[in-house]
């Protein structure tokens, strides 16, 4: 089965130009079989696939739910609820990395870097928080080893670090244009119709291939060297946002906040290291 598990859509991401209905149109021409949304901090795109499109449009096409969240000191990084699971605290940017995945994990989700070898302060590696605690990289479930708008160079140290911590491997095209759609891809051993089966498959490190082909059309190659500015600006406005949201999600954290933290994969470790 073949996914794009990096999608932004206008009716979730500010910066998107493309239409869902435009997307799994272009999607469906280039032989995918379905998409992973990962709107920038909100649910709002798969709402409208939900509520505007679902049993109207492309029944034969698989749309999943999934957000692109900007955590305050580890980038931004890809999320996956289970089906049913309505997690509104993901739709408050700003938590950092190490609350994130409590969260998610307790919650029944998966998560990992989107990007992880690109833009300061946008990807994992490249935030004080893999140089403090590098290793925090080991409690995520995949890495995005391809990603069609970063350099061969990043997504080459992204395979590598998957390969190295043994960690599933996802490709997307993070498309916001709609010559970009469908240039990443992530292939699935078998067809799922649902995040959890999703999720399972990921967890049980299936084999899953991840590919595609670098769009050369980005903004920061048309900006050259000055998009060293967006990075900048990126961290105002996510530090910023965060603040701003920072009641909110004390807030929403009451409900929605895990109350220790786990990692189910790791649940018999734990449990053995309690014993002793």
């Amino acid at each position: 089965m073949k996914l794009d598990m990096h999608c932004h859509v206008k009716e979730g991401s500010l910066d998107s130009k493309v239409s869902l209905d435009d997307y799994i149109t272009k999607l469906k021409q280039e032989g995918f079989d379905g998409m992973l949304i990962t709107d920038h901090d909100t649910y709002k795109g798969y709402r409208h696939w939900k509520y505007e499109l679902k049993g109207k449009a492309h029944e034969d096409f698989v749309v999943l739910k999934g957000i692109e969240y900007d955590t305050c000191d580890a980038g931004h990084i890809i999320c996956i609820m289970p089906e049913g699971v309505k997690m509104r605290l993901l739709e408050l940017k700003g938590m950092p990395v190490q609350m994130l995945i409590d969260f998610v994990h307790r919650h029944g989700g998966i998560l990992g870097p989107a990007h992880p070898c690109g833009e300061k302060y946008l990807s994992f590696t490249n935030t004080k928080k893999y140089f403090k605690s590098p290793e925090t990289i080991k409690r995520f479930d995949f890495i995005e080893v391809f990603n069609s708008c970063e350099p061969e160079e990043s997504n080459v140290r992204a395979a590598r670090l998957a390969e190295k911590y043994q960690k599933v491997g996802i490709g997307g095209s993070d498309s916001h244009k709609i010559e970009c759609v469908g240039k990443g891809y992530t292939i699935l051993p078998q067809r799922v119709t649902c995040e959890t089966e999703l999720i399972t498959l990921i967890r049980e490190k299936a084999a899953i291939e991840a590919g595609g082909t670098l769009y050369g059309k980005t903004t920061k190659e048309k900006l050259g060297k000055m998009n060293k500015i967006l990075p900048y600006s990126f961290w105002f406005y996510n530090k910023g946002g965060a603040l701003l949201r920072k009641r909110k999600r004390k807030q929403k954290g009451r409900i929605e906040n895990p109350v220790d933290p786990i990692d189910p994969i790791e649940i018999p470790y734990l449990d053995e290291i309690n014993k002793r």
